[in-house]
């Protein structure tokens, strides 16, 4: 994590290599996995093998942006997420929240 929660923007990333993951059906389990996490209006560049998705939970009209990022890493995948919220918002559980997204990519 980068940042000072609630007086600056935080920023929260993680990665994971998946060795025999391929990186279209891990971009798959990690759209769905993100739609578990209750994100709406989820964008998929399946060419890219990107997702962006925003939400807003604080009613301040300042969305939180979550990324994600698959591509091939040997004869697997590698998948990077970030999850970006402006200043003044905080959320609880957002670092196991975000593992347990990008850990979909290897189920």
């Amino acid at each position: 994590m980068s940042g000072v929660p609630l007086v600056t923007g935080t920023t929260h990333k993680v990665w994971m290599i998946f060795p025999s993951a391929n990186p279209a059906a891990a971009l798959d389990k990690v759209s769905r996995a993100v739609l578990a996490e209750g994100f709406v209006d989820v964008n998929v560049d399946k060419a890219l093998g990107t997702l962006t998705t925003q939400q807003e939970t604080t009613g301040s009209g300042r969305p939180q942006t979550l990324r994600v990022v698959v591509r091939k890493e040997g004869r697997g995948s590698r998948v990077d997420a970030v999850f970006i919220m402006p200043p003044g918002q905080v959320a609880p559980g957002i670092t196991a929240n975000l593992c347990r997204v990008v850990d979909a990519a290897g189920r």
